[in-house]
């Protein structure tokens, strides 16, 4: 019985740890006329973006709500100099 708890705390710990799943958020949209229109911004590439909508019908636009991740840098030092 002890070692069941054991068990269930352990996967209690590692989910609750688990970071949580961020809605992806691509460059291009994919406007998909089957049925209903359907939008899907998953796409980095129009070509990405033109491959799945063809033959299915839809066409490809920007996504207006899509911002890269910052760029991380690492810091500088200031150049030392050799007195002389």
């Amino acid at each position: 019985m002890r070692f069941l708890l054991l068990i269930l705390g352990i996967c209690v710990v590692i989910v609750g740890v688990e970071t949580r799943a961020d809605a992806q958020n691509y460059p291009w949209c994919a406007m998909l006329s089957m049925g209903d229109q359907a939008i899907n911004c998953s796409f980095f590439t129009y070509a990405q973006c033109r491959a799945t909508v063809s033959g299915i019908g839809g066409y490809c636009v920007q996504n207006n709500t899509y911002q890269p991740l910052p760029v991380m840098r690492p810091p500088t030092r200031p150049l030392r100099r050799n007195p002389s």
